[in-house]
């Protein structure tokens, strides 16, 4: 019996096709406008942001390395490479988890509370602008609990489909 990534149900529908491609773009280009509308403004890069945001929201203002990599969407050598820049500033600090002596935790600092509260507003005029501006005639809480099945969905898939032997492509020849 066939898994559910290899049934196979038609082509895609004009209205889908324009759909999968508007969404592809969009997860391009959107965050890449946020993060020049805070490189612009406020000399602060997107992932920067997202790291001291989600170390506001955690208990005590601190997160495991990983769990801060894992929230941002990141891999653990890039958000170490944002936390050394965002502790040079004295944003952040590092410190051994207690009990646990294996990892880091990154911890935001008063400083660093104070930063995302100055880049803030930045940030939720260019979301508003780049993203809810272009909302008006779409149930939003529909469309959010869309896109959190996509995330669901996708979090749970393998880490590398299986390859389809079928649709092997050679690689281009170097000349």
């Amino acid at each position: 019996m066939p898994d559910a990534a290899q049934e196979v149900r038609g082509p895609l529908t004009a209205a889908e096709e324009a759909f999968l491609r508007a969404f592809a773009r969009a997860i391009l280009t959107v965050p890449r406008a946020f993060d020049a509308d805070l490189l612009r403004e406020q000399r602060m890069s997107l992932s920067e942001y997202s790291a001291l945001m989600h170390l506001s929201e955690a208990p005590g203002r601190r997160l495991r390395m990983s769990d801060l990599a894992s929230a941002s969407a990141l891999s653990l050598s890039g958000m170490t490479r944002i936390v050394n820049r965002l502790e040079g500033q004295g944003l952040v600090h590092r410190e051994r988890p207690r009990g646990d002596g294996r990892g880091w935790n990154a911890v935001l600092t008063d400083a660093g509370l104070e930063r995302l509260r100055q880049a803030w507003p930045t940030h939720l005029a260019s979301v508003r602008r780049h993203v809810f501006d272009h909302l008006d005639d779409v149930d939003v809480p529909a469309f959010a609990t869309a896109l959190q099945r996509f995330a669901a969905d996708t979090q749970s898939a393998p880490a590398e489909p299986a390859r389809d032997p079928s649709r092997a492509v050679a690689a281009p020849r170097r000349r």
